[in-house]
């Protein structure tokens, strides 16, 4: 089942929760450890938790939306009084004081919180490289990359471990992992969830949001964490809907918008023709596309790299004069630009985002509802390739896997990853990006794409 039909399930009586969570916790200690995605099972707790749940639903109590429901999250998500070390030795053990409010938000709405997933040091890889914990390892080929930060959520949501998992997303890591993964994963606009009690990375770029395992997933984990947070002042106050009310399998009178030129760049030749043959199911089901150009994604992308590295150096500064030998080296090379930066760059880079995302949202969507691009230009990379070698070669192979996806992280914008198809024997997705607080546009799409195909629903084979 997937996650709306576990909760269903569940509501039904048709199966228990203690069921669902036993079977979680067996899957997440037999396979986690061939994955390496699981840093922490909390089992007498989730097993507790389920039984509370099924006690709840026997005396016909109101149930919330994902009831009885077994998941696990990215473990920069702070639970208070639980270890989250951030995938780094440099604050392993830390215990945080607070609980996210996006996991509060689940805990709410029933679901059953089984443990911490494995995640890329500080969440500063697009790869899912780890060199203190080890990487984690693709389920469809345990030599390839799982996409990354969020590399333990991708790899434990499509080896069907657990039903959902909450990443994070400032150049791509949530959808990163889920279209290398095989799975559908969902960058909101920032601000649109709270990022109270998540580890930052860059302020102005992060983004919480969900990974499942289809569109109708995503949306109800959306709509549950979603919106305004007395605890974040920086989170919106820009009503959130039932997203799921939107998926109605309509596509007639969708216009796609296909941008050119930069998002044409570095596609491998199977990555171009999944994304043809991806964008034949839309026509053929009576959407129309048109073709656009982009204004100067170069200048986007070296405001965004300004931001995202002096935010983040302003958050490491200490540790990174004090422990540098702590960061792994790839890490360490990513980190340090943010102090060449002048503060009259970092302003220039903030200030000009409404412009660039105006400008950016006329040239690339015009009239159109969404954009249409492949989430990665090229088929999915080896552990080995993204981690041997000279740096400047690994730099540039980092650089193309978050081609089409870093700039929609300073633009702020929404975007999907939905799975499409296979190259080279891996999972491909395509992405699509619309304007501010239009999620729901976004999931009603990739919500009737997932009707006429069956990507979403493959498997690995992992046993």
């Amino acid at each position: 089942m997937n996650l709306c039909e576990a909760a269903q399930a569940v509501a039904n009586g048709e199966v228990s929760s203690q069921q669902l969570t036993e079977h979680a916790i067996n899957r997440l200690k037999e396979i986690g450890p061939k994955l390496n995605c699981v840093v922490s099972i909390q089992e007498d707790k989730a097993l507790a938790s389920a039984y509370e749940a099924d006690k709840v639903r026997s005396l016909g109590k109101p149930l919330g939306l994902l009831h009885g429901v077994p998941l696990a999250h990215k473990e920069l998500f702070y639970r208070q009084g639980m270890v989250s070390n951030n995938g780094s030795i440099i604050s392993k053990g830390f215990i945080p004081s607070e609980t996210s409010t996006a996991l509060t938000r689940l805990d709410q709405a029933g679901a059953i919180d089984v443990g911490q997933l494995q995640m890329a040091e500080f969440a500063m890889s697009p790869t899912g490289f780890n060199l203190h914990y080890g990487h984690v390892k693709n389920p469809w080929n345990l030599a390839y990359c799982p996409g990354g930060s969020s590399s333990g959520s991708g790899a434990a949501v499509a080896a069907r471990l657990v039903y959902g998992s909450l990443g994070s997303d400032t150049g791509g890591s949530i959808r990163h992992p889920a279209a290398m993964c095989g799975v559908t994963g969902i960058k909101p606009t920032w601000s649109r969830v709270s990022s109270y009690g998540v580890m930052p990375l860059s302020v102005s770029l992060d983004c919480a949001g969900p990974i499942a395992r289809t569109a109708r997933d995503c949306a109800r984990l959306l709509s549950i964490i979603a919106g305004f947070d007395l605890n974040d002042s920086s989170s919106s106050t820009v009503p959130v809907p039932n997203y799921e009310d939107f998926l109605t399998g309509q596509l007639k009178g969708v216009k796609i918008a296909v941008p050119s030129l930069y998002y044409e760049q570095n596609q491998d030749e199977g990555v171009s023709q999944a994304l043809k043959i991806a964008l034949d199911v839309f026509v053929s089901a009576g959407a129309q596309v048109v073709h656009t150009k982009p204004p100067d994604i170069d200048l986007i992308n070296r405001m965004m790299a300004i931001v995202l590295t002096v935010e983040a150096a302003a958050h490491h500064q200490t540790w990174i004069r004090e422990r540098p030998q702590d960061y792994a080296p790839q890490v360490l090379a990513r980190f340090k630009p943010g102090f060449e930066f002048s503060g009259i760059q970092y302003f220039d880079a903030i200030s000009s985002r409404t412009k660039l995302t105006n400008e950016w949202l006329k040239a690339v969507l015009g009239d159109a509802d969404v954009a249409f691009m492949p989430t990665i230009p090229v088929s999915v990379p080896s552990i080995a390739e993204t981690t041997e070698g000279d740096w400047g070669d690994i730099s540039k192979k980092i650089s193309v896997i978050t081609h089409c996806n870093r700039g929609i992280n300073y633009l702020g914008l929404p975007a999907i990853s939905t799975p499409a198809g296979f190259v080279n024997d891996m999972p491909f997705a395509f992405q699509l990006v619309g304007r501010q607080f239009d999620e729901a546009k976004l999931l009603m799409i990739s919500d009737a794409y997932q009707r006429l195909t069956d990507w979403h629903t493959r498997s690995p084979a992992m046993s």
